[in-house]
């Protein structure tokens, strides 16, 4: 008889069916009462009026009679239709659901079915599980406040539509109105099945009290521990109740209490019953229901059986027990997570030494598994509700981080070693199970057809099991296996059955034991999910943060943080296919906690990383030779036998005292700092990467990241730039400091396995460009903007100096003085560690910058041109008459604003050959093979030849380092200037004249005091020498953009300007003469570094004997000058 209704199919069929039903009444109860998701027809105030009369006339609501309130919802009745098409459906499903389920449980009642935890674990735990999951989903939906409304509102839309209202309107409504009051409702209903219920129950009065024990007795029977015996460590691991010993106690606390709220008449009968439901109701204040959804079952148990008759005692044992959880029960769950850290920490180094013992002691890592669940789960429900308590602390956990680690490690384990897992179940599933199940089947005096057939089967099975089939690498489904043995529990289980199981309590043994061994062989995984399934916290996010907060404060935790995220990769266990709606939900959660955790991780880490490196750079900045000068000042003087210091004085430390130490004991700030460091590499060890719905998450890239982001920061935080004070640190210090920061950050592969240097380059790399990856300022933004502002804006005004001879920029001496030192910043040495700092990207933005400020000084000059172009024609036509040249003179204005601009324009370009040359000396050393095939190229290229390929090869030299003849980056910014139209000749004409300019300006120097020619520094004291670099550089580009012979121009420029400079010896009288030599000097350096002229055109017109006696009278003036 108890084949044909197929008790135990329905069972695993309407248990999920369920648990879909009960998370979709869940998900609709977070719609409805979270107000961005609500649907627009409830907060809409058209619909108002309709919302509140279906309400107010729920079931019966007349749309003729309520036409008025109702015509909102006739206008858009296929929108709300669409809408609520998916709500209404999902209570028709708990319609469904309960006559399904009614109809099964009147058929376990006539069938007097027999429920034994110990005896026929699957059939019992499915019947105890459908009771619960039934009771839930009428729970939950009378939680849905807006129910009544939703289904009005469809059922409205549908006769709007329809002309009738929709078939199952009439038995949801009655539905919702017996369930207003749901345990009331649900207790009347459970009133037949008493007998069976409280039997399924009661089977658990031996199991559930030896799993609810303390963590004094869990330690007193050494729970867990394989060293407690070393002699039984390879002996299997087997009991009467395999199945019983990874149970959650949390199922079956919420067997038991709501168990006995629905069939509570035995409470008042049976002892049994009594002791343990207080024994339940002394465990904990919360039950899980769904999700993040609780009952508080002490004031749900009284208000019930303050509602009934003759249970008025129960009452203060209700009380009783919730006095005693709120006193004793959160020090307990301490001390038994105390334990539980312990002994899994025991049992994972025992493991990881010796995998093999995964074979016979599987079974300790699912109870070890199971109970560390059941203790997080309770500490989260009961955070997210921390009762008034004089020890709240009880409800923290700083060292839960461990207890999850030790966690995640046994489950990667079971991962890892599964062969031998296998292999072991295998050889015992065929070699000792079939053997004795055989043995068993053949010693029953009574078995019939049915029965005989699948246990038939199951011999068979596990016979035919080899490990050929394991080695071919054939993965196993015995999912069969187990359902049939679900369906014999059914079959054996019934009141009249001929072969009645609980007779045959070796056969339940052997079978339960034989199942647990076929789950190790094809679903470890769904076993884990039932032990270790910690998604639950997906949904109580709050107190999943506040605990990996606490855990994170606690230093001795730091090594385990990793596996809060890890625990995210899991959350995708709690989907369920009847509520695809969650996905996105649950996905963006488990995403959003997995990404914050890592980046806190990671933050702390790149802390601790970043004040090792602060702190080896101050020690490495005591060794910089700027230092040593006290040092030696002081060696010097103990030699020369100077007055000591005062005793007063406090001796320097010298640097490297910090590495002595008399006491190892004594601990310092680094130590503590690397301590740190350690326990939080330690950390990213769990795993190198995992996955959380689809996206492969690697922590260690979390570190990279924050240390990518931070140690930009850092660069341009020791740059120190001030733009008020134009102050900046000197590019070799910083160059220095960054050195040591990359050399701290290397020694970090010791401690984890990332890529370190793929973090420096690229963050030297972004170093390099205007802003780095996330929009902030660099250090090359910072120095262009700091020469340009501080260092080449003070030379332009001939504050600071250009020095050919030392090749640096240098303070003038003047009254205020100046804020940094010049040849600190703008020497060899400087310019070097620039390039090295900025590179050749970073030059290439400095040039740009520098081109800029040339371009709009080459503008004014055009406009100054211009404003005298007739008289500069007939001074070019006329430069040989000098009675003619000294009228045009007179008539000629902006002289001094010419040479101005142009000296500007030289100091930028002198600066700027400096720092290519800076350059080229880095490449040189860094990339030779580059260097060389360049060098070789550019010197094949000739400025004659097809200028497009010249200038091409120019850009990639200029780009390396290497002077050119024609400078690539002037060429293209003047090649880009607005000309307003103007033709190629004009533009060639306007250059001619303004070099005709620049040569007649020429003698209005001679009136500048400071145009003194200094032998010491190979300069002018106003820059002024720099006019050769700014005629060489300006004639060539702007000829070559003009495709003109710059060569030519240039000889004809030279013949004007000496032409002009020969008229100052003929006015001896005149003021001109009074810095005539050092003129004469700018002549002869424009024809030197000029790659176009040559000194025997100058002699052709300038006689070299007015140079000699130049360079004579300027040093004659020069050592007088030293001596006065």
């Amino acid at each position: 008889m108890a084949y044909q209704f197929k008790l135990a199919e329905k069972l695993v069929i309407l248990n999920d069916r369920g648990q879909g039903v009960l998370i979709r009444m869940n998900h609709i109860k977070k719609v409805f009462t979270d107000s961005k998701r609500r649907p627009s027809y409830f907060t809409e105030k058209s619909n108002e009026s309709a919302v509140k009369y279906i309400n107010r006339k729920f079931p019966n609501i007349d749309i003729r009679g309520g036409s008025q309130h109702l015509s909102s919802i006739q206008k858009q009745k296929s929108a709300v239709l669409e809408g609520l098409q998916s709500y209404y459906e999902s209570f028709i499903d708990v319609m469904e659901f309960r006559d399904n389920v009614y109809e099964l449980l009147n058929t376990i009642d006539a069938c007097q079915c027999f429920f034994d935890i110990a005896v026929n674990f699957d059939l019992t735990k499915n019947y105890l599980d459908l009771i619960v999951t039934y009771a839930s989903v009428f729970y939950m939906l009378s939680r849905i406040d807006d129910k009544k409304a939703i289904v009005g509102l469809y059922n409205c839309a549908y006769e709007f539509s329809n002309g009738n209202s929709d078939p199952s309107f009439p038995r949801l409504g009655q539905m919702f109105i017996e369930y207003d009051h749901p345990w009331k409702k649900l207790s009347e209903e459970f009133g037949p099945h008493t007998k069976s219920v409280t039997g399924a129950l009661l089977s658990l009065r031996m199991l559930y009290p030896r799993r609810n024990l303390s963590a004094d007795q869990w330690r007193s029977a050494q729970l867990l521990s394989l060293l407690a015996s070393p002699a039984a460590m390879l002996s299997p691991t087997c009991c009467d109740t395999m199945a019983c010993e990874y149970l959650s106690t949390e199922v079956m606390e919420r067997w038991i209490l709501i168990g006995f709220l629905l069939c509570h008449s035995s409470l008042n009968t049976n002892a049994d019953s009594q002791n343990l439901w207080k024994t339940a109701l002394r465990s904990g204040l919360y039950l899980t229901v769904i999700r993040d959804e609780v009952l508080n079952i002490h004031k749900l148990s009284e208000d019930f059986f303050d509602g009934l008759k003759g249970y008025s005692k129960r009452i203060p044992d209700i009380k009783e027990c919730k006095d005693y959880v709120i006193t004793n029960c959160g020090a307990l769950r301490r001390e038994k997570r105390n334990f539980l850290r312990n002994a899994l920490k025991e049992l994972t180094k025992v493991l990881e030494d010796e995998p093999a013992l995964l074979g016979p002691k599987a079974l300790y890592v699912f109870m070890a598994l199971s109970f560390s669940r059941d203790e997080v789960l309770w500490l989260v429900r009961h955070a997210e509700n921390i009762p008034k308590t004089k020890t709240p602390e009880d409800y923290a956990d700083s060292q839960l981080a461990e207890l999850l680690y030790h966690m995640e490690k046994l489950r990667t384990l079971l991962a890892q070693h599964r062969y031998v897992i296998q292999r072991y179940h295998l050889q015992y599933l065929s070699q000792y199970d079939a053997l004795v199940l055989n043995d068993i089947i053949q010693g029953m005096y009574v078995c019939p057809e049915e029965e005989s057939v699948l246990m038939s089967s199951f011999v068979s099975t596990l016979s035919a099991m080899s490990l050929k089939h394991l080695d071919a690498g054939e993965e196993f489904d015995l999912k069969a296996f187990r359902l049939d043995w679900l369906r014999l529990q059914a079959y054996t289980s019934t009141g009249k059955a001929p072969l009645a199981l609980k007779d045959y309590p070796d056969l339940a043994k052997v079978m339960n034991m034989a199942q647990f061994h076929t789950r190790m062989m094809d679903s470890v995984n769904e076993l884990l999910c039932e032990t270790a399934d910690l998604s639950i916290l997906c949904f109580h996010a709050r107190v999943f943060e506040k605990l990996f907060s606490q855990s994170s404060e606690d230093v001795s935790m730091q090594r385990y943080l990793t596996a809060f995220p890890v625990i995210c990769s899991h959350f995708s266990q709690c989907l369920h296919p009847l509520c695809p709606e969650e996905v996105s939900t649950v996905k963006n959660q488990s995403l959003k906690l997995c990404v914050s955790f890592l980046e806190e991780i990671s933050r702390q880490t790149c802390t601790v990383v970043l004040e090792i490196c602060a702190e080896q750079c101050n020690l490495h900045e005591k060794l910089l030779p700027k230092h040593s000068a006290e040092t030696i000042s002081t060696a010097r003087n103990k030699k020369l036998k100077k007055s000591l210091p005062k005793k007063g004085d406090v001796p320097k430390e010298k640097p490297g005292t910090e590495s002595l130490r008399k006491d190892r004991a004594i601990v310092t700030n680094l130590d503590k700092m690397h301590q740190a460091l350690t326990e939080l590499c330690a950390s990213y060890s769990i795993c190198a990467d995992f996955t959380v719905f689809k996206h492969i998450i690697v922590p260690a890239e979390f570190l990279l990241s924050q240390l990518e982001i931070r140690l930009n920061k850092v660069i341009v935080q020791m740059a120190n730039y001030n733009q008020s004070t134009h102050e900046i640190a000197r590019p070799s210090d910083l160059l220095a400091g960054i050195q040591a920061y990359v050399t701290s950050l290397h020694s970090l592969s010791c401690y984890i396995n990332i890529d370190v240097t793929r973090l420096v380059k690229n963050v030297l790399l972004q170093q390099t460009q205007p802003l780095d990856s996330y929009g902030s300022q660099t250090i090359t933004t910072l120095y262009t903007n700091w020469f340009l502002e501080g260092l080449l804006r003070q030379a332009s005004s001939a504050l600071i100096v250009h020095c050919p001879t030392t090749q640096c920029f240098v303070n003038q001496n003047t009254e205020n003085e100046q804020s940094f030192h010049a040849e600190e910043y703008a020497d060899i040495c400087g310019l070097r560690s620039l390039a090295e700092l900025i590179g050749p990207y970073g030059l290439k933005f400095l040039n740009e910058n520098l081109m800029w400020h040339i371009i709009s000084q080459v503008g004014e000059l055009k406009k100054l041109v211009s404003d005298n172009m007739d008289v500069l024609v007939q001074m070019r036509a006329n430069f040989e008459n000098p009675d003619a040249m000294s009228d045009l003179q007179k008539k000629l204005t902006g002289c001094e604003n010419v040479l101005k601009r142009m000296t500007i324009i030289g100091v930028i370009l002198s600066f700027r050959s400096m720092v290519q040359e800076a350059l080229g000396e880095i490449m040189d050393r860094h990339c030779p093979f580059i260097m060389r095939p360049i060098k070789c190229l550019k010197d094949l290229i000739s400025p004659e030849g097809d200028i497009k390929v010249t200038l091409s090869v120019y850009e990639m030299a200029s780009a390396a380092g290497l002077p050119c003849e024609i400078d690539p980056a002037l060429v293209s910014a003047i090649a880009n200037m607005q000309t307003d139209n103007s033709s190629i000749e004009d533009e060639f004409k306007i250059t001619c004249l303004l070099l005709v300019f620049i040569a007649v300006s020429l003698p209005t120097l001679c009136l500048d005091p400071n145009s003194f020619y200094s032998r010491a520094q190979g300069g002018h004291q106003n820059n002024i020498h720099c006019l050769a670099t700014a005629v060489n550089h300006i004639a060539a580009a702007m000829f070559t953009v003009q495709r003109k012979n710059t060569r030519i121009q240039l000889q004809e420029f030279l013949k004007v300007a000496s032409s002009i400079l020969l008229q100052l010896g003929q006015n001896v009288e005149r003021m001109e003469i009074k810095n005539r030599d050092s003129i004469y000097v700018i002549l002869h350096m424009i024809v030197e570094q000029s790659p176009f002229l040559s000194q025997d055109m100058l002699e052709t017109c300038f006689p070299y004997v007015l140079l000699r006696n130049a360079y004579r009278e300027v040093h004659k003036t020069f050592i007088h000058t030293m001596e006065s």
